[in-house]
């Protein structure tokens, strides 16, 4: 990336172009069109001191790489992930692919001296987690970014800057949940986030990552431990159709190997204690990503649903005005609203993905440790593996015994 000058049009003046970021990703479904809305729109709202160019998308199918790419807006297509992070143009690899070659692209990215960005969670393992941060570790100049796109929700950003000013004083509760409901007809076919070899886990991993990064930012710390069960509802569900052949689904089904739904709970080092409800088999919920936040002086609430929107709780005021009360974030004094509409006019899903290239460029511009780094994302993993562990062993205090007469019992 070199500094080039520029006569701006009309200006008889001398203007410096800003280095080019070339961005080649990998995957280009739901979280690759995400991305790349990201990557498009940051540079356009925010002044960034590098200039992302959406150099290269790669996929493995030809035709559709390169519709996509035409689509999303990128420059040029491959067809080989290796291509792609070999390529001279490409400062950053951005990956947006199942958890089961997180991994491999990551590690091979960072030892070819690429910046990386990869989805959540980071890995499918912990151990493919530290093999992630230990490529990061060894290749100290390269930025690398886990993508928990929520933090960056303004409101979600500001009530970490309430709780870390310590507006509620000491937390006592870190209520989440997140619903979804995509799963509850049976006859869903079995994707690939259904099967533990490609992602891991299931609303777990999907959904609970979310959670345990969204608990642990706003508590500033890490969790210390948890209690946890899960559940699949439904054990088999038909095959997909051929993407590759086009052959439509059939009769025949597959069994699913990831949980429907995770419930657990636990306690910060501080003695906070933390609840977790990730389904998706909640029906109705779209995507209801709720958290409640109470401290010894006030509460805090928030509803993605409602995402330009956080409650507030002051309990040091009087009793006669107590209550939550509703802040519009959308002012220009608000996390990441300067670049954005005239205050009422409120932001959406996609903007958080805009926030998250805004600060990754500016990471390595500045060669500061992202947040959330690739440590911190290892940090989630431990945690959603210390949940299925907790969760394979079943150990359940039995109220009523199978026959309706038995005492108590620690199962």
């Amino acid at each position: 990336m070199e500094t080039a000058h520029e006569e701006a049009p009309g200006s008889g003046s001398t203007a410096v172009r800003k280095p080019d970021l070339g961005i080649g990703m990998v995957g280009y479904a739901f979280m690759g069109a995400a991305h790349s809305q990201g990557w498009r729109t940051a540079g356009r709202v925010f002044d960034l001191p590098l200039a992302p160019r959406l150099t290269a998308v790669c996929g493995r199918d030809g035709r559709a790489v390169r519709a996509a790419a035409d689509r999303l807006g990128w420059a040029s297509c491959e067809t080989d992930w290796r291509k792609l992070i070999a390529r001279e143009d490409i400062g950053l690899v951005d990956i947006c692919t199942p958890g089961e070659s997180h991994a491999e692209i990551a590690v091979a990215a960072l030892d070819a001296g690429k910046h990386v960005l990869c989805e959540k969670p980071l890995a499918n393992t912990v151990e493919e987690a530290e093999a992630m941060v230990a490529a990061a570790a060894r290749n100290p100049g390269r930025i690398a970014m886990v993508g928990f796109n929520y933090r960056r929700t303004p409101a979600v950003s500001l009530a970490r800057s309430v709780i870390a000013a310590g507006r509620l004083g000491a937390l006592r509760h870190i209520r989440l949940a997140y619903l979804q409901d995509w799963l509850v007809d049976p006859e869903f076919p079995l994707t690939w986030r259904l099967r533990r070899e490609a992602a891991g886990s299931g609303a777990l991993g999907d959904l609970g990552s979310h959670l345990v990064d969204l608990a642990q930012f706003l508590a500033g710390e890490p969790l210390a431990g948890v209690t946890a069960v899960t559940e699949t509802f439904v054990a088999e569900r038909p095959l997909p159709a051929d993407t590759t052949t086009g052959a439509p689904a059939g009769h025949d089904r597959g069994r699913v190997t990831v949980d429907d739904a995770a419930v657990f709970t636990g306690r910060f080092p501080s003695g906070t204690l933390a609840s977790f409800e990730a389904t998706r088999f909640a029906g109705g919920r779209k995507n209801a990503l709720r958290f409640e936040v109470n401290g010894e002086h006030g509460s805090l609430c928030f509803d993605f649903e409602h995402l330009n929107e956080l409650h507030f709780f002051d309990g040091t005021g009087p009793a006669t005005e107590a209550g939550f009360r509703r802040i519009l974030v959308t002012e220009p004094e608000h996390p990441y609203l300067s670049g954005w509409w005239p205050p009422g006019h409120g932001l959406g899903y996609e903007h958080t993905f805009v926030h998250q290239a805004r600060d990754l460029v500016h990471a390595i511009a500045d060669a500061a440790t992202p947040a959330p780094s690739f440590a911190d994302g290892l940090q989630v993993q431990r945690v959603l593996a210390a949940v299925q562990e907790s969760a394979s062993k079943d150990s359940v205090y039995t109220l009523v015994s199978p026959s309706g007469l038995g005492e108590g019992r620690a199962s």
